[in-house]
């Protein structure tokens, strides 16, 4: 079922009669003051489409908004998620573009695609994006094209350091992944871990999941066969990240993470970045879309601008891994 939130107010008899007659002017409505008659804000409608619900995401779509609300612009948002189901994310395009928003907000890889086999028309500013190319969402990184821009959530740096801290600092033979074989992002970010362990001696022992209810039991298929564990930016997995912990910590098998919400929820380590910036710069591209300043199209797809290590040190201790003292110079620790 799509879950919807904060859905514009309804219009009053003298407010449609307005909205009808700016109608063929677009969809923002432009406030006038009476005693003046001189011309206020606009006000715009945007529609956010999320994937799935977990903090990474939701941090994602609270950064988006405050850029907005930062630039001073006055916005009402519909906010819906779908929960995961595909049929549901096609539906909320849909329904964005029936609704004639000023722009679409796509939180995740399968929001940005429906969003953009919604509309052609319609911009459209994502985030939590892995490979905007490889996903076919956009042209090149530096010329997008079309109606679309927005932020990634993969930092080129970030597997690749992954995997040597990995190299360098454990004893081991083989790296366990779950994953959603059917997400473009993972299918990226695990071809990127392959290509990464070449010439290491390290292995990959590989567990593909379609739904979030699979999780649990793909991560025990992986015990006796995996040394750490490796979960990526993965909606799917990322959602039910609990079950991975609890294999992980029951196992002790130490658990590497994508994501920095992945360590306050349990994971030992990762080299990530706050999902709140990478929303909050996807917010500001939105909001020089929305005054007129630019073409979706021509805004360059940035990557995130801050990575860092961060270890769960309650983490690190149920899984059995001792703490090395060089990680102080490099690593921020949590409890």
């Amino acid at each position: 079922m799509v879950k919807k939130k904060n859905r514009w107010k309804t219009l009053s008899t003298a407010g449609l009669l307005s909205a009808l007659i700016l109608a063929g002017c677009g969809n923002s409505e432009e406030t006038t003051n009476e005693a003046s008659g001189e011309s206020g804000e606009k006000s715009y409608q945007v529609g956010i489409t999320q994937i799935a619900e977990h903090p990474s995401l939701d941090a994602a779509s609270v950064g988006f908004q405050q850029a907005l609300k930062d630039e001073g612009l006055e916005v009402e948002f519909d906010t819906q998620v779908a929960q995961g189901d595909q049929n549901n994310n096609q539906s909320i395009a849909n329904n964005f573009v029936s609704d004639q928003v000023d722009l679409i907000f796509a939180n995740s890889t399968p929001s940005a695609l429906g969003a953009l086999n919604a509309t052609k028309d319609i911009p459209i500013v994502f985030t939590s994006v892995t490979d905007a190319v490889g996903g076919g969402l956009v042209d090149s990184m530096e010329a997008p094209g079309g109606n679309i821009t927005g932020t990634l959530d993969n930092h080129p740096d970030a597997i690749p350091n992954t995997v040597e801290f990995i190299n360098k600092y454990f004893d081991i033979e083989t790296i366990g992944v779950v994953y959603n074989s059917g997400e473009a992002n993972s299918v990226s970010q695990i071809e990127t871990v392959k290509e990464v362990i070449e010439g290491t001696g390290l292995k990959l022992a590989e567990a593909t999941v379609s739904t979030s209810a699979e999780v649990k039991q793909a991560t025990e298929s992986l015990v006796g066969k995996a040394d750490v564990l490796y979960i990526i930016t993965d909606n799917t997995v990322v959602t039910a990240l609990e079950s991975v912990v609890q294999v992980a910590t029951d196992k002790k098998i130490p658990l590497f993470v994508g994501e920095l919400d992945s360590v306050a929820r349990g994971g030992f380590a990762a080299y990530g970045f706050d999902y709140n910036d990478i929303g909050y710069e996807a917010g500001v591209m939105a909001a020089e879309i929305l005054k007129g300043e630019k073409e979706a199209g021509e805004m360059d797809v940035q990557y995130p601008q801050n990575l860092k290590l961060v270890i769960n040190k309650e983490a690190a201790e149920a899984m059995g891994v001792e703490l090395n003292p060089e990680w102080e110079e490099s690593a921020e620790f949590i409890e």
